[in-house]
């Protein structure tokens, strides 16, 4: 019988990489699917960032470089975050990793071990918790709901605080909701970390998708409040449309980032040359193509969420950010049909072909996350797809009733 390392029987596997790993078996064996489970862009990635790339292969730019990324990609992190925030980093406080994820995990394994407390918010993306699972500690889900727009609030997370807290995360936009914390709820929630010592870190891997113009300097108020006490962790993937590049950081203490080096050092190494030289144009080069994705997914958000008005059982609210719309299926569910949002979301490939995301994947049941990074005429399609779905199942949960 195989033995396999306890921290294994700690984590679950990633309900949304099941998702898209499903929608590529049936599309291998002949079968069309309309993917709303993605979370990644469907634009190419900008020529300029490509053509960045093809000249570091030609300039033989495909050796080592050193584990937190060469210095020019390392500066042109810190003037991003000068131009867009206001704040001022140095190289030794950055380091590239391997996407966002990597860049969060990093810090988790430098700040986090066993006995810890790590709190977080619900519904979450799973990856935050399973790493705290995987560094030993313990997370703990502050829950926030749809009637406030899932907001994050200061005074709920401060409530979960006990003396075994080392770290509070925050997700902004969040993933699946798309919700927005406030510069006011940030700024409260790092005043107490920052007087009791405990680690705030960042996810900003959605930064640049925000739709309306609404204060979101969270990087300002982090240097302002518990500079030696937090962690900002972006990413190239959403941003640029470079998912597949693989490239994140994490920005904070010279001494957190010397620890995340040195455990990167022995893990993964570098981030590939050619995906460095291609951040770098990335970050340096136009932000148009930015603005331009964004304009996009805000059409696709108000469109989706017009079509999706029309049937009052799926309750959904216009996410902030992010391109995710959370969408309440409760009033679809009964105990004689579909029990689940995973029993709906099943049900809804398996008989109209369209893939979404159970919300038991973020520990909120009765939810489905639809991602809107495809094109109009799939989200279209995808829409008129689920609506029969929903009213098909809702004329047999009346008949049942009857």
């Amino acid at each position: 019988m195989t033995r396999l390392a306890d921290r294994t029987k700690r984590i679950a596997s990633s309900a949304t990489m099941q998702v898209t790993a499903t929608v590529d078996k049936l599309r291998r064996a002949g079968i069309e699917v309309i993917d709303f489970g993605a979370g990644e862009p469907d634009f190419p990635t900008p020529d300029a960032i490509k053509t960045a790339a093809h000249a570091a292969i030609d300039e033989n730019f495909t050796k080592y470089t050193p584990t937190p990324g060469i210095a020019e990609l390392k500066r042109a992190i810190c003037d991003r975050y000068r131009i867009d925030y206001g704040v001022e980093y140095s190289e030794s406080e950055v380091i590239v990793s391997a996407g966002g994820k990597q860049a969060l995990f990093n810090a988790a394994l430098a700040l986090f071990g066993p006995g810890d407390e790590v709190i977080t918010h619900a519904p979450d993306w799973p990856t935050l918790t399973e790493q705290i699972k995987l560094v030993e500690a313990t997370p703990v889900l502050v829950r926030t709901h749809a009637d406030d727009g899932f907001a994050i609030r200061a005074a709920t997370i401060l409530a979960a605080i006990t003396p075994r807290t080392r770290g509070v995360i925050i997700n902004s936009p969040c993933n699946p909701t798309g919700a927005l914390i406030s510069e006011d709820e940030l700024a409260a929630i790092a005043a107490v970390t920052a007087r009791q010592g405990i680690w705030l870190v960042v996810d900003l891997c959605y930064e640049k998708l925000i739709y309306d113009a609404v204060p979101h300097n969270l990087p300002s108020v982090l240097a302002r409040h518990c500079r030696d006490l937090a962690i900002i962790c972006g990413s190239a993937s959403k941003s640029y449309a470079m998912t597949g590049w693989r490239c994140g950081w994490a920005i904070g203490p010279a001494a957190v980032v010397a620890a995340c080096n040195a455990i990167q050092s022995h893990s993964t190494s570098n981030v590939s040359s050619i995906t460095q030289k291609a951040a770098v144009a990335a970050l340096t080069g136009s932000q148009a193509p930015v603005r331009a994705m964004l304009d996009e997914y805000r059409t696709r958000r108000d469109k989706l969420s017009e079509w999706l008005a029309a049937d009052p059982r799926l309750r959904c609210r216009k996410p902030a950010g992010a391109f995710y719309m959370f969408v309440d299926v409760g009033d679809v569910l009964s105990v004689d049909g579909l029990r689940t949002s995973t029993d709906f979301a099943q049900a809804l490939l398996d008989e109209a072909r369209v893939a979404v995301t159970p919300g038991e994947a973020f520990d909120a049941p009765g939810f489905i996350r639809l991602s809107y990074a495809t094109s109009m005429e799939k989200l279209r399609e995808g829409s008129r797809r689920l609506l029969e779905f929903v009213a098909r199942h809702a004329e047999k949960r009346s008949a049942a009733v009857r």
